[in-house]
Parts: C-alpha cells; sequence; structure tokens
C-alpha cells in the first residue's frame, strides 16, 4: 500500500514505525484552591523554565533551528500572554487552565491572519504543552525512545523536537499535517533528513510497521515486499556513495555550465555551504536582523552582519534579498497594521516604499559591505509587481551604490512581463514558492491545500518560461531561489525552461549536481517542453521522468571536477 504526500528532498529510508504521543488533554476548568497570587507564581515559573529550555535547545541546535527556538522562547515570555494569563487567575482558574485559554486565544487570533503568523499558530501549541506539562511535572512532548532505529510518525513536529533530533536513531520522518514550507519541512531540509509530510494516510500505521518513506516519490510504501525493500537499499547506498563524491560546479553531460548557489538565512551557515560546493550565495535572507525587533537595526549594525557573509564567499556571487516584510510578518517599526489578506497586502517592496529610509538604509549598509570585501554582491527587491516597482528599485539601488540590482519574480504580472522588467534592471530570480502560491490561489503555508502547492503544475512552469525566456532576449541572467531547484528532476527542466543558475538549501546541491550531470541542453528543453504540454503537476512530473528515462538510457553521467 502506498500513502502520499509532500516528499523533502530525494532521501530514501525504510525501518519501524515509532509513533510520536498524542498531546496532553486539555485541563479541566475547574476552580482553583488556590489564591490567584499563588497560582500566578506557579505559572511564571513555568513560563519562565520552558523559555530557559527552549533558548538551551535553540543553542545547541544551531542554524535555522536556533532561530525558530528563539522565537519560541519570546512566545513564553510574551507580555500579552502574561496578561492574559493573570486575568484568567483572577477569575479562579488553575495556572493550567489560564495558560491553556490564554495560549488558545492567542493561536486563533494567529490561525485567522493566515501566511507567515497562520503558520506560527502551531508553535504556540507547542510552547502551551511544555508549560503545561511543567505545571503538572508531567514529561515534555518529545521523540518517543523504542530502543532502535526507527520512522518517526507525527501529527506534526514542533521545532524544539525537530531541531535536536538524534540522526542515529531516526530514520526518517512522516507527518500527516503540514506542508512543504511548514518549520518541519524547513528543518528537514536543513538537517538532510528524510521525510513525507502532509501524509494524511499515515494516521493509520502503527508501532513497529515497516515502512520506506521515499522522499523522491512523495510516497510511504507500507508492508513493503521483499523486492521493493531490496531497491530501496540499493538507492540508500548509491546516494551515500554520491554523498562521499568530491564536489565541483554544477554543470549539464554536455558541459553547459549551471551555478549551483545556497539559500542562507545568516552567515553562521557559510560554512557548511561552502563545504557542500555552493558556488556562491542565490538568496541571503536578510530578516533575520530585522524580525522580532522593536526598531529597525542602524546602518552600522547592518554592515557588521552583511559583511561577515560577503568576507565568506569572497571572490564569489552573493544575491542578498532586500528585507522581505510586511502584514503577514508584522514589524512595528515598518507596518503592524492587521490586514484582511496578508498575502496580497502591504509586504515586500511595497512595505519598503512605505517606509523608504528603512530601505535606504539597508541598501545603504549593503554597499558598504561590498566595498569593504571581494565578493560580488548583487540586491534584489521582493514581491516586485510592476515595471515601475522595477525601475523605482533599481534607480534607488544604484543612487545608494549598488553594482547589480534585479528583482524576485514571485507574482504573475511580473512574470507576464518580464520582458520590460528586464528592461529596466539587470537580473531576475524566481522565488517559486510565492509564485506557485500566487498562480494557483493556495496559501503555502497551508496544509490543507498542500496538493495545490506545486511547482510542477504547467501554469507555474510556462510563467518560468517567460521569465527565462524574456532573460536569453535581454542577455540577462534569470535565477530560480525557491525550493521548486531542490528538486533534483525539476531543477532540470528549470534549466530547460531558461534559468541560467539554480539556488536552494546547502543539503539539497550534491542531489542537484548529480542530476544535471545526467542530462544535455538538449535533453533539459525536451523534459520542459513534455512537463510544460501536460494537464497538471503530477502529469508533467511523470512526463518529465518517462522523457529523462528515454533521453539518458544507457548514458554514463560525466565525472565531478
Amino acid at each position: 500500500m502506498e500513502l502520499n504526500g509532500t516528499g523533502i528532498g530525494e532521501g530514501i529510508a525504510l525501518g519501524p514505525v515509532a509513533r510520536m504521543a498524542e498531546p496532553l488533554p486539555e485541563p479541566v476548568d475547574r476552580p482553583t484552591h488556590l489564591d490567584a497570587e499563588r497560582e500566578g507564581q506557579r505559572a511564571t515559573a513555568s513560563l519562565s523554565v520552558v523559555a530557559a529550555e527552549l533558548n538551551r535547545r535553540g543553542t545547541q541546535a544551531g542554524g535555522a533551528a536556533r532561530d525558530i527556538l528563539e522565537a519560541q522562547a519570546m512566545m513564553a515570555e510574551d507580555v500579552t500572554l502574561a496578561d492574559d494569563i493573570t486575568a484568567r487567575l483572577a477569575e479562579g482558574k488553575t495556572a493550567e487552565r489560564a495558560v491553556f485559554e490564554a495560549f488558545a486565544a492567542f493561536r486563533d487570533l494567529l490561525a485567522g491572519m493566515g501566511g507567515y503568523m497562520g503558520e506560527r499558530a502551531a508553535d504556540l501549541d507547542d510552547v502551551s504543552q511544555r508549560v503545561i506539562a511543567h505545571l503538572l511535572k508531567l514529561p515534555a512532548p518529545g521523540i518517543p525512545n523504542p530502543g532502535h532505529p526507527f520512522v518517526l510518525v507525527a501529527r506534526d513536529l514542533a521545532p524544539a523536537d525537530t531541531a535536536l533530533l538524534d540522526l542515529d536513531q531516526v530514520l526518517a520522518l512522516i507527518t500527516t499535517d503540514g506542508g512543504p514550507t511548514s518549520h518541519t519541512a524547513i528543518l528537514a531540509r536543513e538537517k538532510s533528513i528524510v521525510a513525507v509530510v502532509g501524509a494524511a494516510g499515515a494516521a493509520t500505521l502503527a508501532d513497529g510497521d515497516q515502512v520506506i518513506v521515499d522522499a523522491a516519490a512523495d510516497a510511504v510504501i507500507t508492508s513493503p515486499t521483499d523486492e521493493q525493500l531490496s531497491a530501496a537499499k540499493t538507492r540508500i547506498d548509491e546516494r551515500a556513495q554520491r554523498s562521499q563524491e568530491p564536489t565541483g560546479p554544477g554543470a549539464l553531460f554536455d558541459g553547459t555550465a549551471v551555478p549551483l548557489l545556497a539559500n542562507l538565512g545568516s552567515a553562521a551557515g557559510a560554512a557548511d555551504a561552502l563545504a557542500a560546493g555552493a558556488e556562491g550565495v542565490g538568496l541571503f535572507r536578510t530578516e533575520f536582523l530585522f524580525l522580532d525587533s522593536q526598531s529597525a537595526p542602524t546602518v552600522r549594525e547592518q554592515q557588521e552582519q552583511y559583511t561577515k557573509l560577503l568576507t565568506a564567499f569572497a571572490g564569489k556571487k552573493v544575491v542578498a534579498r532586500v528585507l522581505d516584510a510586511g502584514a503577514d510578518k508584522p514589524l512595528a517599526f515598518l507596518n503592524d497594521a492587521p490586514e484582511e489578506n496578508p498575502a496580497l497586502g502591504l509586504r515586500g517592496i511595497r512595505s519598503l516604499r512605505h517606509s523608504e529610509t528603512i530601505l535606504r538604509e539597508q541598501l545603504t549598509a549593503l554597499a558598504a559591505a561590498d566595498a569593504a570585501t571581494d565578493a560580488d554582491l548583487w540586491v534584489m527587491a521582493p514581491m516586485v509587481a510592476t515595471v515601475e516597482e522595477a525601475r523605482y528599485f533599481t534607480s534607488l539601488a544604484k543612487e545608494l551604490g549598488i553594482r547589480t540590482a534585479g528583482v524576485m519574480v514571485e507574482v504573475p504580472a511580473t512574470a507576464l512581463l518580464a520582458d520590460r522588467v528586464l528592461a529596466v534592471t539587470d537580473f531576475a530570480s524566481i522565488g517559486t514558492n510565492d509564485l506557485t502560491q500566487y498562480t494557483m490561489a493556495a496559501d503555502r503555508l497551508l496544509g490543507t491545500v498542500a496538493n495545490f502547492q506545486d511547482p510542477w503544475h504547467p501554469a507555474v512552469l510556462r510563467l518560468v518560461a517567460e521569465v527565462g525566456a524574456a532573460g536569453l532576449a535581454a542577455g540577462k541572467p534569470v535565477g530560480i531561489c525557491g525550493e521548486a531547484a531542490a528538486d533534483p528532476l525539476l531543477a532540470v527542466v528549470l534549466v530547460g525552461l531558461g534559468a541560467t543558475t539554480l539556488s536552494m538549501s546547502p543539503s539539497a546541491l550534491a542531489d542537484v549536481r548529480a542530476s544535471l550531470a545526467r542530462f544535455t541542453l538538449d535533453d533539459a528543453r525536451a523534459l520542459a517542453e513534455v512537463a510544460l504540454a501536460a494537464d497538471g503537476a503530477a502529469e508533467a512530473k511523470a512526463a518529465a521522468k518517462s522523457c529523462a528515462a528515454e533521453r539518458t538510457a544507457g548514458r554514463v553521467p560525466a565525472p565531478a571536477t
């Protein structure tokens, strides 16, 4: 039997299932036998213990996990939540019940906002469970320990658990909820964990069931046959061998160069990206300097952080994205006004124009860091929707000392007018996550519509082709920096559609490099053609797989250089 979900990466694993424990039951709503002050002391103590534990785990985990866990710790210490808990205690509730109700109310508020904030609602649930467990002197929610390696099955996985998974014990991860851009998926990519998320049918799996988790096929195979087990073991061995092969520049079988770049959220990931063979940075997310701050960082503070990354990539290209924030990631100093539909609101370049001083200061800091280092800095604006916005950003960036300025293509309107957009800017980089979201009218952070969030859809591929053709005609580069580039077969299709560089999580570089080496440029264009001719995402992927098998039959990949 096969269960379907969304695979993260190309990995495959096999082993027995161990299920995550069910959440703690809702605390009983009964009057307390203590006074409000004593209950308040209990609540405050447990909130502090949980915040400290989350910070400790974040420090231990590092990377993206640290940012996520520190944000969770801030939830446990949130003043608004604390005030709500105090008010409920004054009504005679127990600390457990007050914590439950206060977090649930805040959770419902975030869930109603949708988008980025909606996805954070699940993080609140985890913090609430940990605080209540401490109050009740029960073990905190955590990973099972059956005493042997296992495939973890859970409704979803909290960042605090994902961050510190014992990879010697956890062979793979299956979740029934969540989508390709949930925190579980993000951390699975970063840690190279074989994972299939959003596999609703996995709710039927029991402890001890033998399964194959095939991320490349977006599938979980239950009760596998001997033949299926043998094939899985062969693929596992092949991937292990490939990971030990020397890295080299990305290139097709015929020698056509396809530089492979890394997506990074801070300078902390530079060493790992370089070790994985990254030829530069295709997406440097600068939000880490701004999120969870009450005021914008100074030019000096920004310059210091940008310099660290550019120094690490001396002599290589680094594409930095200016602050991508707005109503779905509200910042007190930028735009924290509530909106009915944040994903379609004042975000990206729109919010930066609304507060141009912040944009000017960031561009100034980036230009200064560029002048002080030997990296090749490119800077791009997010969420550009019009030719006028592209012209505005490019002009301002050049005025403030940026040598190469471009835009992200995340809105269908930009893709459809790519020839005119590229006429007024230096390059384009396609953010496939948002482009798919807006093309398919499906929130990319909601597991309920995760099946629509598929960059293989011919409608999305057609928009990518528009941008690729415009770039070729204008003689300007077109990169891919969304998660689509991390799909080894889709990466080949994207090159066939006109992409000149691919940027992804560093953990995906080896698989994509190996995949590109199997195909010529003519092959890539043939794969793109059959994918475009399909009616849906599944059909496009199947057609590309079939075409790939035909065109590479008997071909030996070029050796790494």
